[in-house]
């Protein structure tokens, strides 16, 4: 075999369609653009158009907005967390921050931009908390078990 041989597998590589090149090659005369009309000519541009009618989109009401400020976060119930401290995969010596809730298994998604405590449940293992958020039920609970809640910033929960 010489380097002269190596050839591309057969279908490999299609070649171009040339628009416009004589009637025998199917894509001649109009080129495939139709008869006359605005889309016939270069520099069209009529996405969304409707011929003068208020197009759809300015007819349909807008609602609601996008907070640029907004967080999404993982909520998390206590009561899944003591599930966790119950089944051992969650280390209780060291603090409970989102990288300790995923390894243990309690978020399955990455979490997004930190992970909210909510007062679903008992709680009855001392706990320290280090996360973006927690409920007022949450944060009484924890307290009431000997643990502690500490509120992480925007700026070092996305760090």
């Amino acid at each position: 075999m010489k380097l002269t041989d190596i050839r591309d597998n057969e279908g490999a590589a299609k070649s171009r369609i040339r628009v416009g090149r004589g009637i025998g090659s199917g894509k001649g005369k109009t080129g495939g653009r139709g008869v006359k009309g605005q889309t016939s000519r270069a520099g069209v541009a009529i996405k969304g158009f409707e011929g003068g009618q208020m197009p759809l989109y300015r007819r349909l009401p807008k609602r609601g907005f996008n907070n640029l400020f907004g967080r999404e976060l993982n909520e998390v119930n206590l009561g899944r967390i003591q599930q966790a401290v119950e089944a051992g995969k969650l280390d209780t010596s060291g603090a409970v921050t989102v990288e300790a809730l995923v390894a243990a298994g309690v978020i399955t998604k990455a979490a997004r931009d930190g992970v909210k405590i909510l007062g679903v449940g008992e709680l009855k293992t001392k706990l320290a908390f280090e996360v973006a958020g927690a409920s007022k039920s949450a944060v009484e609970a924890i307290e009431k078990a000997g643990g502690t809640v500490k509120i992480l910033t925007a700026a070092a929960s996305q760090a």
